[in-house]
Formats: C-alpha cells, sequence, structure tokens
C-alpha cells in the first residue's frame, strides 16, 4: 500500500515561517507524531536556552563567536539575526536527513525563508495567526516574555505578515484543528506532485 507521506527516496524540504506564538511549534509537533518521514530541523542559536528548552531537540546553543565561525566556513543552507540573537540550519544535516528519505521541515523566520527561496528547491509556508489582536493575547497568555519583548514581537509579527503572499502557501490559524487538516494536507499533496518536465 503506498503511504500518504513517506514514499519518496529523497525527502522534501518544507520551509514553515510564522510569528511568534502562532502555534506552528506545535503544529510542526503534531505533524512529527502522525508521520514519522518528517524530521525537524534543529536550528543553531546565540540565544540562552529557555527553561523547558533540550539542548540538541529544540536547538543547538552555541556561542556567537562559534556561530560566526560556522558562518565563515559556509556550513548554514540560511542564517539570520532576530532580537540580537543567530540562528542557523545546518546544510548537512538537512541533506543527510533527505538522503535518508525523510522529509525535512525547517521553522524559520522570513528573512531566512526569503535567503532561501533564492536557491533551495523547497515548499514555503506561511502560519499567521486571526488578527495582531489575538496574537497578543496569545503571547500574554503564554508568560514567557516581558512586555517590552512582545511589544517588540508584534512589530515584528506585522512586518512577517507583510511577506506572507511570497509563500506557496498561507494559513490563518484561528483554529488548530482546522489549520493542521490544511498543513497536512499541503505536505501530503506535495509529496504526490509529478515533477516538473
Amino acid at each position: 500500500m503506498i503511504p500518504l507521506l513517506g514514499g519518496l527516496k529523497k525527502g522534501l524540504v518544507f520551509v514553515i515561517s510564522a510569528p511568534a506564538g502562532t502555534g506552528k511549534t506545535t503544529l510542526v509537533r503534531m505533524l512529527r507524531d502522525e508521520f514519522h518521514c518528517l524530521i525537524e530541523s534543529v536550528s543553531f542559536t546565540t540565544r540562552k536556552p529557555r527553561t523547558s528548552e533540550k539542548e540538541g531537540v529544540d536547538y543547538f546553543f552555541i556561542s556567537k563567536e562559534a556561530f560566526e565561525q560556522k558562518i565563515r566556513e559556509g556550513e548554514f543552507l540560511e542564517h539570520a539575526q532576530v532580537f540580537d540573537n543567530y540562528y542557523g540550519t545546518s546544510k548537512i544535516f538537512v541533506e543527510k536527513e533527505r538522503e535518508k528519505g525523510k522529509h525535512v521541515i525547517l521553522i524559520i523566520d522570513t528573512q531566512g525563508a526569503l535567503q532561501l527561496m533564492q536557491k533551495l528547491d523547497a515548499v514555503f509556508i506561511f502560519i499567521s495567526p486571526p488578527s495582531l489582536e489575538e496574537l497578543k493575547n496569545r503571547l500574554y497568555r503564554r508568560n514567557a516574555d516581558t512586555d517590552e519583548t512582545i511589544a517588540l514581537r508584534l512589530s515584528w509579527a506585522e512586518k512577517e505578515m507583510a511577506l506572507a503572499p511570497r509563500y506557496n502557501y498561507h494559513i490563518i490559524n484561528e483554529n488548530l484543528k482546522i489549520a493542521y487538516d490544511v498543513l497536512r494536507s499541503i505536505l501530503i499533496a506535495e509529496e504526490h506532485r509529478n515533477p516538473p518536465q
């Protein structure tokens, strides 16, 4: 029987961007729980880990100097600076997983996604909150940031949302189950799409 997902010799790359607090991490974890052929790329970052975060699971936490060394050595598929911290995607990690037939999901901000649109054959998906007001409420409910950080995140979210039309797909996460069904459908359809002739 042909699987819904996981039937390709070489995996695809899915790039997902969304403002902080939109639910992208929850959606991706739901996908991973359902489909074992999916793997989330673990980014490198120079920011400090939050209390719930684990090294090598959420991020690889490294110093600014080590990150800049990796930039010089060309180790990143993309990298960006967000709120005074660097974030980057390892080329080797992505290629190694694709060769195993795994679909790799990159959760990256719009700066990194725009870089990749120029140089990577991938499927680009943007996830939006229903409104900036709802996003503000979610960020406050999360209770993870100061008022100043939330204001910064909202200002950044507005800029990011203006770039949504550049992506192949745009999902509005008003209802988690519906957003998940749409995201899941995109991944299944993309695996079964005929390659360009």
